[in-house]
């Protein structure tokens, strides 16, 4: 005999069914974002083809940390030798961030002269980089929102002057997975000097609202350049792999519960790929490996350059071996510590760029015999310029511009020796073709073939994308 089925009122009928329609559209606005797939792999970080083929597979970002000043690198103004010292009429001075400290007109102290095929004015200050001029694509008339450190480095990160969006590389390695399936598909190097991280720290590569195995994974300065990478002396392989196992299967079995878990999804791979870097990230570490003429090349063991080219090296080994996105930074957190060339912009400048000149053009020479270029992108840039007018000082330097700065891209199917957009005649303000930080963020997406309007993330109610509601492809550096 049946027992009596338990009476069912319409009101717990209608929250049953209503339930089982909220996880339906749940997991649709998943499988919608890719997220549902990801949870049934366990494997976020896997590849995937972009909207369309892209010309670059990977890109190494160089952030010359403090903002450097365009008219004292890649935007030559002869204006300003025949001004130098004069009052600018009419300048705001809460345009830079110290009010009370603008002088006149300041000619750059450096010299400038033109290089390679195209004619490129670069400063004396890159006599190394300078040879390289016709495989840069310039974009001079770059501009952003803030002239403040934290939020103008957020912004050209993450698109936002806020902190807590994912950065850049969270949304390249969100769109496109990695090929490297043993290392990291995002990693960042910072100030190996003792100098600190930039200004927001690691907000600047981190994944925001994507689930966390999109964040950048931090190579420490010194020690282990990533935490728990070496197994312990008394933990065997074996014993190793049985642990990960029974981790594996107590979260494989709480995901077919939760089946639209992305987050669990990702931790089980995230141990994973923990246990394949024990053994991959150290030879791609390993730049002894490398020929002497190599390391000569990008200029290790000159005490100048030595932790910059070495980290040149090893994006250099990481991108060849699949990683998708590196980004190095040069320079720490305080003033006189990075390109923030406040006071004595000789000096400062004169420092940082004999700090990277010679790893780069290293970089860009050694990628390019290795066939890497074409398919490696390049970015060159900073989070702002600097002014065209003297900030007061025994050794005048200069004050934060938000309204102009440099930005080159070189490889990874850019037209290179060409410049787009200028600034007016002193360098003070982009302007022709003015290029956002939106407009550069799509560029670099358009380059790996993502579209930066179909390349969205459903937070809180809202598609979200790294160039929010703006932004336009530069064409015109375009191959």
């Amino acid at each position: 005999m049946n027992e009596p089925q338990p009476h069912v009122n319409r009101r717990q009928l209608l929250a049953r069914a209503g339930n089982g329609l909220g996880v339906i559209a749940l997991a649709d606005l998943l499988n919608q974002q890719g997220l549902l797939a990801a949870g049934k792999s366990a494997n976020a970080l896997a590849p995937r083809d972009g909207h369309f083929p892209g010309t670059a597979k990977a890109v190494i970002y160089l952030f010359m940390n403090g903002g450097p000043s365009h008219v004292d690198t890649w935007d030559y103004k002869p204006e300003l030798e025949q001004r130098d010292g004069q009052t600018l009429d009419n300048f705001d001075n809460t345009t830079g961030f110290f009010q009370n400290a603008v002088g006149g007109l300041m000619k750059s102290p450096f010299g400038f002269a033109r290089h390679g095929e195209s004619g490129t004015w670069c400063s004396d200050i890159f006599p190394e980089m300078s040879q390289h001029v016709d495989k840069m694509a310039f974009i001079h008339s770059c501009w952003t929102d803030s002239n403040n450190h934290s939020p103008a480095l957020f912004k050209i990160n993450t698109g936002y002057t806020r902190m807590g969006f994912p950065s850049v590389g969270s949304w390249i390695t969100y769109g496109l997975g990695s090929e490297a399936q043993n290392l990291p598909g995002y990693i960042v190097m910072y100030d190996t000097k003792g100098r600190g991280l930039p200004k927001g720290y690691a907000q600047n590569w981190g994944s925001g609202f994507l689930p966390g195995v999109f964040q950048g994974t931090a190579l420490k300065p010194q020690g282990a350049p990533i935490d728990n990478l070496y197994r312990p002396d008394d933990l065997t392989d074996a014993a190793q792999r049985s642990q990960l196992d029974l981790l594996k299967s107590l979260n494989e079995h709480d995901l077919q519960s939760n089946p639209a878990e992305a987050e669990l999804a990702a931790r089980i791979e995230s141990f994973e790929l923990a246990y394949r870097m024990q053994s991959a990230a150290p030879e791609a570490l390993a730049i002894e490996q490398e020929s002497e003429a190599t390391q000569q090349l990008y200029g290790i063991g000159d005490e100048r350059c030595d932790h910059f080219a070495r980290q040149c090296l090893v994006a250099r080994r990481m991108v060849e071996r699949g990683v998708r996105f590196v980004q190095i930074y040069s320079g720490g957190t305080e003033n006189l510590l990075s390109w923030d060339g406040h006071q004595d912009i000789v000096k400062n400048h004169s420092q940082f760029a004999g700090e990277t000149d010679r790893p780069i053009a290293g970089l860009l020479a050694d990628l390019d015999a290795r066939g890497l270029l074409d398919e490696t992108l390049i970015v060159w840039g900073g989070e702002f310029g600097r002014l065209p007018v003297a900030q007061k000082a025994e050794k005048p330097g200069r004050d934060h511009n938000p309204h102009a700065f440099t930005t080159w891209f070189a490889g990874g199917g850019v037209k290179g020796g060409t410049h787009h957009g200028a600034t007016d005649e002193i360098g003070l303000r982009a302007a022709e073709n003015r290029v956002s930080v939106h407009d550069l963020h799509a560029t670099l997406l358009h380059l790996l073939g993502l579209d930066h309007e179909r390349l969205t993330y459903r937070y809180n109610g809202r598609d979200f994308r790294l160039t929010d509601v703006e932004g336009t492809v530069v064409k015109e550096i375009l191959a």
